[in-house]
């Protein structure tokens, strides 16, 4: 990012629409075992960047850092998004900050375990 302004990508803009609408289709198909929610809807995915080269690189988080699949779901996300035609090498990254919160969460995350 040049002057603040961020390079275009050379990625065409309908592939680049397509992959991006077919990565969050994938996250929703990943669930927190305890929450009958998907991770995207509860607003665990913070960061998705597509690169050049395809390559995706995801920044999510947990509900709890105790999450009891802590050490299982990234590769769950990692299986999911590697699956979208056309991506190439997908990196996920646990991050702690900042701590989730129930805000984060969709209405229709807050709608499936009852909190609206």
């Amino acid at each position: 990012m040049a002057g603040g302004v961020a390079a275009a990508s050379a990625i065409p803009a309908d592939e680049l629409g397509r992959m991006t609408d077919d990565i969050v289709a994938a996250l929703k198909t990943v669930y927190d075992p305890e929450i009958p929610a998907d991770i995207y809807e509860l607003g665990l995915i913070y960061k998705i960047d597509i690169d050049d080269d395809r390559n995706v690189d995801i920044e999510m988080t947990l509900t709890a850092p105790g999450c009891p699949v802590a050490g299982e779901m990234p590769g769950w996300v990692e299986n999911a998004v590697a699956s979208v035609e056309g991506i190439q090498v997908v990196k996920v990254e646990l991050v702690f900050t900042p701590p989730w919160t129930p805000e984060r969460m969709s209405e229709e995350a807050q709608v499936a375990v009852g909190w609206y």
